[in-house]
């Protein structure tokens, strides 16, 4: 009988456009055997999000771009299998960055030990993770929502834009989402208990929006771009506040055959008419100083009920490529999640 290998998934092409299965490949190695000062992880949930097409892409980024033959990076939750680390002791349950793969080696640095009293650990992806701590920190130093005022989210059932309009709501704001689709409309409605959302999809979009915000905009987050900041752009109030977290809506776009709308001169006359600021974010530049309040707060929302959340799980690594590019066709309900250790 053969050994046990591990099974991994790497970059085997650059995309054009968008993502195709050929772009991925399996591969398997020998599982690794952890040195003095290191841990073999055994990865349980492997997070999917939208920032991966970029490191994927040899464009210019705010982090180095995986290499042909790299294995996909990404946020995963692990069992330690065998540790040789003072710190962690076998059977913990962790938080870590093993990518696409079965198993992983870490010296400990990158590692967060998760409480499963709180929450399920493939929790730590989503509402108590990465997308979760995106949403706090966009809100919190550049958002800055004030009793009262309307905020407007994009990609509302999301990961991240699920957590935006829920901590917009308990600050006092008043809340509007926007979603893809009836299904993804009522969660955000019925659910996360948003004042209104609009169907991003309907041919009146814009009309229905502005409905929905009849004193304009105080704050957008800005997941989406494309029509849906089309929309928007012209309902923003004086002195609004726009974090620019993504730009899913772009992200699978050619840069070598660019088309449709020039939107800056509409976007920048905008700004400097109505004194709006805009800043894009990488939540990483506030975890330091922010993460434990997060942690902190959001553990308390939870148990209070004030923060919901809805995961899109699939089962098998095999499954994560195509996944993956379903992700950036907006065909995941909440945050996506592939199983691999039931």
């Amino acid at each position: 009988m053969s050994a046990p290998q591990n099974l991994r998934v790497v970059l085997a092409s650059r995309p054009v456009g968008r993502p195709c299965p050929d772009d991925f490949r399996f591969e398997e190695a020998p599982i690794p055997e952890p040195a003095d000062g290191q841990v073999l992880l055994r990865v349980q949930y492997l997070s999917l999000d939208p920032y991966m097409r970029w490191r994927i892409s040899a464009a210019k980024s705010y982090a180095p771009p995986i290499e042909i033959g790299d294995v996909i990076v990404g946020g995963t939750v692990a069992r330690v299998e065998v540790s040789r680390h003072p710190d962690w002791a076998e059977g913990d349950v962790v938080l870590s960055a093993a990518g696409w793969q079965q198993y992983a080696l870490s010296d400990g640095s990158d590692l967060r030990r998760l409480d499963p009293t709180i929450a399920a650990p493939s929790t730590a992806l989503g509402v108590l993770g990465m997308p979760g701590f995106t949403a706090y920190a966009g809100l919190r130093n550049i958002g800055q929502p004030k009793p009262g005022e309307t905020v407007v989210v994009a990609a509302a059932s999301g990961a991240v834009g699920s957590v935006v309009g829920q901590i917009a709501r308990i600050q006092g704001a008043r809340v509007v989402g926007i979603a893809g689709g009836p299904e993804k409309c009522a969660f955000v409605k019925d659910e996360l208990g948003f004042d209104a959302v609009v169907d991003h999809q309907a041919p009146d979009f814009a009309q229905q929006l502005a409905q929905a915000c009849p004193d304009g905009i105080d704050v957008y987050f800005e997941n989406v771009s494309g029509h849906v900041w089309d929309a928007v752009l012209p309902l923003l109030n004086n002195f609004a506040r726009v974090p620019v977290c993504g730009l899913i809506a772009n992200y699978n776009d050619d840069p070598a055959a660019a088309s449709g709308p020039d939107r800056l001169p509409a976007t920048m006359r905008e700004i400097l008419a109505k004194s709006i600021t805009l800043r894009g974010f990488i939540q990483h530049e506030f975890v330091d100083a922010q993460q434990d309040d997060f942690l902190r707060e959001a553990a308390q929302w939870i148990k209070t009920g004030q923060l919901r959340w809805r995961e899109d799980i699939v089962d098998g690594l095999e499954q994560a490529p195509q996944a993956f590019i379903g992700l950036l066709d907006g065909k995941n309900f909440g945050k996506l999640v592939v199983r691999l250790d039931r």
